[in-house]
């Protein structure tokens, strides 16, 4: 299916932010665009941050000055919602109120045409329960932009229960053709990255809670390891607590309460507290607006023993590239037959399954065991997590991180908390991402685009996945899941099947 014309016009109701990002696609992409917003002046605001923010590219050499006026003349600002009768599609960016957008969108079935595509940018909101109150839902799609809409790629494409194929098609293409990468989804609550995305912030808290390291310590682990633009407390800190409390609250809700979705009391203490983050001066980390972050420093080990050389006993998975680093750094690794462990001396060395380091310790009969967190890339991680077991010798921790010194890595020690700190948040994330596929909300595809180009994370969950391998990853759920003895690590039926057919999620 084609997408709409650019000879098409454009409604956009709302003329904040993100309102007028999308009226600067829009128009950038071609379309005449009419701009209303019930509010005096807002209009002209919009068109203000329209044109300079055109102006900013121009000066970057990345649009000529005729293209930008030619865009900016294909805005008309509007004073009545019946000027929008032209439009071919009409879109809705104003407050997140169902009964507000309900009756803005019963008007415009009045106003403009039978085959006007009526759509709504809500990032909460059921389209179906927006779609109950219209005489033609069928016409009704949810086109979910991300701020900022001029630089952000992705829209979720959603449908209610009643959207025509056809429409959610059309719309698809249509945001392909203004250079976005549309998903389509089911509408369902958080659609994909808001669902998705609640194990990044909830396992983060979930370490601090329980002790495990200090918030700019996981920060850093999660972005020098994990490959994460932020780690979870600075992402926090910026949307603002009050914001991300609400959707975790709102998620947590419409899915009837699910252990998944279970908001931090961490993070409840803060908006109680008026501690919101950027916006306040203070929430995990401390702001001030001229400078920007203040913050204590992520804790680093001091420098450990080199090793004159080590052991690796079987494969190490998803691991094994330490054994080229080893070598490139001069320390012979000698393979020997085993269980996926590196030696040096008498101290042992092991990615993290989901357990306690204590407990592998007394069930394999490894006193002096030292686990090691996930890496996006261990080749290029510059930091690396490491917990003991409660068993380990003295001096243990030192030559396990003198190993990963020897690498180049900073090194950064936590307590024994199951799962560690990449680990369980990259499995967390592909398992939630699983799900959204499973109850076939997206499609395997879907979520990794969405969660790539929504949140810019540095690997789709469910391609991590796959390189993590399956029974791996479902090895670490089922041990967090019998370590916690909470619903909330269960593991995802589709991943558990494809475990039991050897295949993976791209196979």
């Amino acid at each position: 299916m084609a997408a709409l014309p650019t000879a098409a016009t454009i409604g956009v109701i709302g003329a904040g932010t993100m309102g007028a990002g999308i009226v600067q696609i829009a128009a950038h992409a071609g379309h005449p665009v009419l701009l209303y917003d019930a509010v005096e002046g807002a209009n002209v605001k919009a068109l203000a941050r329209i044109a300079n923010d055109l102006g900013r590219l121009v000066e970057r050499g990345k649009l000529d000055a005729g293209e930008r006026d030619a865009i900016l003349g294909r805005i008309m600002p509007v004073r009545h919602l019946e000027d929008l009768a032209p439009a071919r599609l009409v879109l809705e960016v104003i407050v997140e109120n169902l009964d507000i957008k309900r009756q803005i969108f019963s008007q415009l079935e009045e106003i403009c045409g039978n085959d006007t595509i009526l759509a709504t940018n809500t990032s909460s909101i059921s389209i179906t329960a927006i779609g109950a109150a219209l005489k033609r839902p069928n016409n009704l799609v949810g086109m979910h932009f991300f701020n900022p809409a001029p630089r952000m790629k992705l829209v979720e494409v959603v449908s209610g229960i009643d959207t025509d194929p056809a429409v959610s098609n059309l719309i698809y293409e249509t945001a392909k053709a203004w250079g976005k990468k549309p998903v389509h989804v089911k509408s369902t609550p958080g659609f994909i990255v808001n669902r998705v995305a609640r194990p990044f912030y909830a396992e983060g808290m979930r370490v601090l809670q329980e002790g495990g390291s200090d918030p700019a310590t996981i920060d850093a682990i999660l972005h020098e390891a994990g490959g994460f633009r932020m780690g979870p407390f600075e992402l926090m800190d910026l949307i603002g607590h009050d914001v991300n409390f609400a959707v975790t609250g709102s998620v947590f809700t419409s899915y009837f309460n699910d252990q998944r979705f279970q908001p931090s009391l961490l993070q409840q203490e803060l908006v109680s507290a008026g501690y919101l983050g950027r916006k306040t001066g203070r929430g995990f980390h401390f702001y001030e607006h001229e400078k920007g972050i203040n913050r204590t420093p992520p804790v680093s080990t001091e420098p450990g023993p080199r090793p004159v050389a080590a052991t690796v006993h079987g494969q190490l998975g998803v691991a094994e590239p330490l054994v080229a680093l080893l070598e490139k750094a001069g320390i012979p690794a000698r393979r020997e037959s085993g269980n996926g462990l590196l030696q040096v001396g008498d101290v042992f060395l092991a990615l993290t399954d989901g357990c306690f380091a204590t407990e592998r310790a007394a069930t394999e009969g490894l006193a002096n065991l030292i686990l090691f967190d996930l890496a996006l890339d261990y080749a290029d991680a510059t930091r690396i997590a490491l917990a003991a077991a409660d068993q380990a010798a003295a001096g243990s921790l030192a030559i396990a991180a003198g190993l990963f010194q020897a690498l180049g890595k900073q090194v950064s020690v936590i307590d024994d908390i199951p799962g560690m700190v990449v680990m369980r948040t990259v499995c967390m994330l592909a398992n939630e991402g699983a799900d959204a596929v499973n109850q076939g909300v997206c499609s395997i595809e879907a979520v990794d685009i969405a969660m790539l180009n929504g949140v810019n994370y540095p690997r789709g969950p469910l391609a991590w996945a796959d390189s993590i391998g399956l029974p791996f990853l479902l090895r670490v759920l089922d041990n967090l899941a019998r370590t916690y003895g909470e619903d909330r690590y269960r593991a995802s039926p589709l991943l558990r099947r494809k475990v039991f057919a050897g295949s993976t999620f791209y196979d």
